[in-house]
């Protein structure tokens, strides 16, 4: 197994286990996610694991056209008007009990985890109208664990956090795909929160950050 696909493995079995230790109750909670309850979040999650698993069976033929970095778009900040988004909410309240919605998310999320680790980091795959190798694929979906795993337990702070490693693959990724580096003083997790707009800069921070504040969020989709 490729070091990338071993990351999102870990990333991802990181984040799902933290799904699972979520307490019922906390599933009212909000989460980082504007808009979004960790309900509506975990909802996301089993969507992204239908996503992972709908990429990794679906082989291309033709010539990679995006790689790891220009798979994600920066996109404007969601406005909740995007058919999708507006679906999720009502898509989670309609599982009723938390434990349904754990139980679907292990389900999949294993499912998508296991295939992830039989794939073949070299072959070629297609979503959303474009071609990437499977490594590349994966290797994407670390960013998307970790903000989702910040989001997860962005009002719970004793909740299990995201491994250093995959805070920084995200930072790094992040850096990339918005062709900057933030200052050195941000840690990893204060890039990727601050950077995408999840929270605002304080004002030492903005001093820091100069005229890349006024660049700010870089949102990917």
């Amino acid at each position: 197994m490729s070091d990338r696909i071993e990351l999102f493995s870990r990333s991802w079995a990181a984040l799902r286990a933290a799904v699972a230790e979520t307490a019922d109750e906390d599933f009212a909670l909000p989460s980082g996610c504007a808009g979004w309850l960790v309900r509506d979040l975990v909802c996301h999650l089993v969507i992204d694991a239908q996503d992972v698993l709908i990429t990794l069976v679906t082989p291309a033929a033709t010539e990679p056209t995006v790689d790891a970095v220009t798979y994600w778009n920066l996109v404007e900040p969601p406005t909740g008007d995007d058919p999708l988004d507006a679906l999720i909410p009502r898509l989670a309240a309609a599982y009723g009990e938390p434990g349904l919605l754990k139980f679907h998310l292990d389900d999949v999320g294993s499912a998508a985890g296991r295939a992830a680790g039989l794939a073949d980091p070299a072959a070629r795959v297609g979503t959303r109208d474009q071609v990437l190798t499977v490594g590349d694929y994966l290797s994407a979906y670390v960013l998307e664990w970790a903000l989702h795993h910040l989001d997860l337990v962005a009002y719970r702070p004793s909740a299990a956090q995201p491994a250093a490693e995959t805070l920084a693959a995200a930072r790094d990724s992040l850096e990339k795909i918005a062709g900057t580096s933030f200052p050195a003083s941000f840690s990893d997790e204060d890039v990727l929160l601050v950077g995408t707009g999840r929270r605002a800069a304080s004002e030492e921070e903005k001093a820091a950050l100069g005229g890349l504040a006024a660049r700010l969020p870089f949102v990917v989709g």
